[in-house]
């Protein structure tokens, strides 16, 4: 809704069309200024740049032309040495093939015909190639072995042959080599001519002012190694370089493998000699006097830029000024509209009309926004048209005009809820605020209505049960405060009972929480409907609720009529999950002021009450009298000594044997823990165990009983006795614990008791609240070798699916069937089924409280495998089991 109204005061306020919006912001000043500035930003740093960029086109073509131009130079003058070498080897191969090796070089020398030896060196060798001629005079010397002679030896081609840079035995400077063949009179091989040059001759015409500190002059061999290269004035060789990298485009700088500088570049091969002219002019001094010109150009555009930005940021500051005074004018006047129509509230703006006598008769309705015609039903054009009395006849009367006449005259701001009875206003809820102006007022109205129920809903879920929908312990607290402050006026009584299920954890433990908290809310729309709309039921907490109900001059048997007919409400069956299931409940019942004169004291007194109905076996009421706060006294005692009862060893185990029936033989024990309190003596199980389950103690106290109970059985295993198992009840509490395998291990190798002769067994709503996690947990006590057990079968709520999944290797008949065998068809029935299941689970099955011969016969004749109880044996000391044991292995 709320963004259909900004949708709806968006469109109000952009009835302007978008392009006659933007037009007029672009004849403002402020705004066509900088762009104007751009453009003419753009102009100069667009010419800046084209203007370099031609520069930059027209230095590249000149020093490609430059690199051509030195390249047919270079070209010229390596050709003409080149040439020169080769006429001189000519001549020294003709004076050599008609004068002989030894007195060619002499005459040549004498004719002055040989080339000067500061550059040129020359020498004959003879046919096995030792030198046997040489200008300048050399130590003789053999080039049988050098790659040159090899050459002319093996081929006659004609041409002379150029080596690599080199040097020699004779001489150590390095030389290029080049070489003609001899030929004897009979035309075959008679030596070589040799001349050798400095590799510096070839680069001797760089010049620095023409080619820079980084241009390139060498001749490399088709080979791809370098004769001789100088750059600057530096001039090396042998180095190999790629020939097919050097064909390309002398106009686009490359970096060669030499030193990395990029040049441009240009190369042309002397095919006659083999060896390649090469020639490279540095792109960063090609470039150096565009670069310097292109830096001034930046900077020429940089002042310009400036001095524009400077010029045009003085203009605009004076037009923003300008704009500023005309926004502001606009805003203005577009105020109200904005504020309204993007507003969730209702907005209408009232002129008051006067008298002569300057008294406000009415108020005119002068502009309203969307929300007001949402809000009222009306167009803004019937509203403009009425006066506020016209549209509103109830103002005067709710007192409405008289505030907005009283806003007016004084002005200020006032704001108020209420709840609205006027049908011209579509709202339950509403909150204006009113804020006097010039000449009248503004009045903003608002819809709550969502606002207040969903109060309503916050402090009814405050002090209310989620689940039940029940009052909760909060609100059951203020209602007897209530209630206790009326009797007590009106001198009446008040009855507070408390109202716990029975077995209400065993149905949430077996059949799942789902299935609790339907049983919950079945029970509490039970007890609703027992008790008047006047009364309280509230849920006090898990299972247990509160009843409060007030009463005139009601006596203890009414009192008791009332909660006996809670009890039958309660105890009714009811169907989960297509499984009927039937509880009870145990109430307490606490009357002021007989048992109390404040919530505290009634509350506490019939919470004693209710606990006295579960001492006496549930599903009963009981009243509050003055003794039940000495059994509370008394369980508070048990649950501090109780608490000290393990450190201090107050703790015993008895042995109760499992007999077979077949055999009669003893082949175990179920260890029973018993307390030894220092001043009570024997405290009973039923008495301590629950207490323990309440405050956690169980957890240590079933620790305990477990190391016990294999120290034990590892005892009498020691004393040469025969071995039996020892079967230990887990609490759920030890059950849940993710330790308990760990703990069942630790105690097994603290005793060095084997895991067969260890028994744990479980009860049967334990491993139901949670099928698969039992499962698990059981399996790896099956992994161990551990035996287990189901105790008090039939009790609970079991599948057969889920029971032939869990590991167990006995169930456990309770002793509840057990009683009654000998006249109870139904307990017969039972007893037969379970022993039957048994066995068709391939799963034993023992009874508990085996106490008469009648009851032994029937499990006997039926096949149950084992028994204990009292027909055998109590529950003895330790000593006792080694006694029948000693004796069993005498029988």
């Amino acid at each position: 809704m709320g963004a259909r109204l900004r949708a709806s005061s968006h469109s109000t306020l952009r009835s302007e069309p978008r392009g006659m919006r933007w037009l007029r912001l672009g004849l403002e000043t402020y705004v066509s200024l900088p762009l104007f500035m751009l453009l003419l930003l753009g102009v100069i740093w667009a010419a800046t740049f084209h203007f370099i960029g031609n520069e930059r086109t027209a230095a590249q073509t000149a020093a490609r032309d430059s690199v051509m131009e030195l390249l047919d130079t270079y070209e010229a003058q390596v050709a003409r040495n080149l040439n020169g070498i080769d006429q001189t080897l000519k001549l020294i191969k003709y004076a050599a093939e008609r004068k002989g090796a030894g007195a060619a070089l002499p005459e040549l020398a004498q004719e002055g015909l040989l080339p000067p030896g500061v550059v040129f060196a020359v020498s004959i060798a003879d046919a096995s190639g030792r030198v046997i001629a040489s200008s300048p005079a050399a130590p003789g010397q053999s080039v049988a072995g050098e790659r040159y002679f090899e050459f002319h030896r093996q081929r006659d081609t004609g041409q002379p042959f150029v080596t690599e840079t080199a040097r020699d035995a004779a001489r150590p400077d390095w030389h290029i080599h080049f070489t003609r063949r001899l030929n004897g009179p009979d035309g075959l091989f008679a030596g070589a001519v040799i001349v050798e040059v400095d590799p510096a001759y070839f680069t001797i015409g760089y010049e620095r002012s023409r080619q820079g500190d980084l241009g390139l002059l060498a001749i490399a061999g088709t080979d791809g190694v370098m004769r001789s290269v100088r750059i600057g004035e530096r001039t090396s060789w042998g180095q190999h370089v790629d020939l097919a990298a050097w064909e390309r485009p002398s106009a686009q700088p490359w970096m060669s493998t030499l030193d990395g500088v990029p040049r441009h570049t240009a190369m042309r091969t002397l095919r006659t000699y083999g060896l390649v002219a090469m020639v490279g002019l540095a792109e960063a001094e090609q470039m150096a006097s565009f670069e310097a010109g292109r830096r001034t150009h930046l900077w020429e555009a940089g002042v310009a830029s400036a001095v524009l930005l400077l010029i045009i940021a003085l203009v605009w500051a004076w037009s923003w000024q300008g704009a500023k005074a005309r926004r502001r004018i606009r805003r203005a006047q577009e105020t109200y509209a904005a504020a309204s129509e993007a507003n969730l509230d209702a907005f209408f703006v009232l002129r008051a009309v006067w008298n002569k006598q300057k008294r406000i008769t009415d108020f005119r309705i002068v502009s309203v926004n969307t929300r007001a015609e949402q809000i009222t039903g009306r167009t803004k054009e019937q509203m403009r048209n009425n006066t506020l009395l016209q549209w509103l006849p109830r103002a005067r009367e709710v007192g409405m005009f008289d505030g907005l006449c009283r806003i007016t005259v004084a002005g200020g701001v006032y704001q108020e809820e209420w709840h609205n009875d006027m049908p011209e206003f579509d709202a339950e809820w509403m909150h204006w605020q009113v804020v006097g102006v010039e000449g009248g007022v503004v009045a903003i109205l608002r819809d709550i209505t969502e606002h207040k129920r969903d109060e309503a809903r916050i402090v009814h879920m405050a002090h209310h049960d989620a689940l039940t929908g029940l009052p909760n312990r909060s609100l059951i607290g203020d209602r007897l405060d209530q209630s206790i402050r009326h009797a007590a006026r009106e001198d009446q009584h008040v009855m507070v009972a408390f109202v716990d299920l029975d077995g209400f954890k065993l149905v949430n433990d077996t059949l799942g929480h789902t299935a609790g908290d339907e049983l919950l809310k079945t029970i509490a729309c039970r007890m609703s409907e027992c008790v008047r709309k006047s009364d309280t039921v509230g849920r006090f907490g898990g299972d247990e609720f509160v009843l409060v109900l007030p009463q005139a001059l009601a006596g203890d048997a009414d009192r008791a009529a009332l909660l006996d007919k809670i009890l039958a409400a309660v105890v009714r069956p009811v169907m989960l999950d297509g499984q009927e299931v039937q509880i009870s409940c145990s109430i307490g019942a606490a009357v002021y002021p007989a048992d109390g004169r404040d919530r505290d004291t009634l509350m506490m007194n019939a919470d004693a009450a209710m606990y006295r109905a579960k001492e006496l076996g549930k599903n009963n009421c009981q009243f509050y009298a003055h003794e039940m706060n000495a059994s509370l006294e008394e369980k508070l005692a048990l649950m501090e000594g109780l608490r000290r009862a393990v450190d201090e060893s107050q703790l015993r185990l008895l042995y109760q044997p499992k007999v077979d029936l077949v055999t009669g033989r003893v082949f175990g024990v179920e260890a029973l823990v018993r307390w030894q309190h220092p001043e009570r003596g024997m405290v009973r199980p039923d008495q301590f165990i629950p207490l323990a389950e309440e405050s956690g103690m169980i957890v240590a106290i079933g620790e305990w009983v477990l190391r016990e109970a294999c120290r034990q059985a590892r005892s009498w295993q020691d004393a040469g006795l025969p071995p039996i198992s020892m079967s230990v009840n887990v609490s759920p509490r030890q059950f849940d614990d993710r330790r308990l395998v760990g703990r069942v291990a630790a105690a097994l190798a603290e005793a060095g008791l084997d895991a067969r002769w260890l028994e744990l067994e479980v009860t049967e709503s334990l491993i139901m609240r949670d099928v698969q996690q039992a499962v698990d947990k059981m399996r790896e006590l099956e992994t161990m070798g551990i035996a287990l057990s189901i105790d008090d079968f039939g009790t609970g709520y079991s599948s057969l699916a889920a029971l032939k999944s869990f590991p167990i290797s006995r169930l456990k008949i309770d002793k509840s069937f057990v009683r009654d065998l000998a006249h109870s068809t139904d307990d017969q029935a039972i007893a037969r089924a379970i022993i039957s299941l048994s066995h068709q689970l391939q799963m034993r099955v023992i009874a508990e409280g085996v106490e008469t011969e009648q009851q032994r016969e029937f499990l006997a004749q039926y096949g149950c495998d084992e028994m204990q109880g009292y027909l055998f044996s109590k529950p003895v000391p330790p000593d006792d089991i080694g006694a029948m044991l000693a004796l069993r292995m005498l029988a």
